[in-house]
């Protein structure tokens, strides 16, 4: 059950958003908020996994609320004004409803949610699993070839165990990430590639574009633009990641 806050300054509008949840069987509403203050006090007091929250309000906008917060929770943002969309993405929203929307827009907002949820459920607990191992066993697993290290990827109604090893790279589609392996058909999967770079090890995956990250176990070479992978195949190698992309590769030469 996701726990969710609605937020909105414009009572119909409030009250149509609290509509939608209460359609929604695994939504848990835990208050509905007329202004930031209030949203502010409601997170404060409860454990809310998403917050669904108007931007344009009197007073604290969305944004600042958003902005404010120690520990965030999914977003959602809701909105007539559809200039605020790219601030709104830059706090890593789940996703942007441009009012008025209707409950299929709304479903599919909550569904984009729902596997994001799932995702980091799923990375939670395997890092608990780990956590918990004694030293013994902690030392065992650092022994351990690195391709026995995995992580969990939701795609095609199944949730599939990837072997960090097995990884190639991954590359943005739109509001999705690829998975591109060894031997193995691409994994398509809900999740931002901001979220999925946090979540890989840093020290063997890196950003070298905006829309791709490689495993540095499979890069061969670069040149012209391009990362060069094992596989034969290359992905391009933007200005902005160009210094700590080289910086790296130099730090290997012997």
């Amino acid at each position: 059950m996701i726990r969710c806050i609605a937020v909105d300054d414009e009572p119909l509008a409030l009250r149509q958003i609290v509509k939608y949840i209460e359609k929604v069987e695994t939504l848990e509403l835990v208050a509905s908020c007329r202004n930031a203050a209030e949203a502010q006090a409601a997170l404060e007091n409860n454990k809310v996994d998403l917050l669904f929250v108007d931007i344009n309000m009197p007073g604290r906008s969305g944004l600042d609320l958003v902005r404010g917060l120690e520990s965030q929770p999914m977003i959602i943002f809701t909105t007539a004004y559809s200039e605020y969309a790219v601030e709104g993405f830059r706090l890593d929203a789940v996703d942007y409803l441009l009012k008025p929307f209707s409950f299929a827009d709304f479903k599919r907002a909550v569904e984009k949610a729902l596997s994001l949820n799932e995702l980091m459920r799923l990375r939670d607990e395997n890092e608990a699993r780990l956590a918990g191992k004694s030293e013994k066993e902690s030392v065992a697993a650092a022994d351990a070839s690195v391709a026995d290290e995995t992580i969990s990827i939701k795609a095609d109604y199944k949730v599939s165990i990837v072997r960090y090893a097995d990884i190639i790279y991954i590359e943005s589609v739109g509001e999705y990430v690829r998975l591109h392996l060894v031997n193995a058909a691409p994994l398509t999967t809900l999740f931002r590639l901001k979220n999925m770079e946090s979540t890989l090890p840093s020290d063997r995956f890196m950003r070298v574009h905006r829309s791709y990250i490689v495993n540095l176990a499979h890069v061969s070479g670069y040149g012209r633009g391009r990362v060069f992978l094992s596989n034969e195949e290359y992905v391009p190698l933007s200005a902005n990641y160009r210094d700590v992309f080289r910086a790296y590769i130099d730090s290997k030469k012997l």
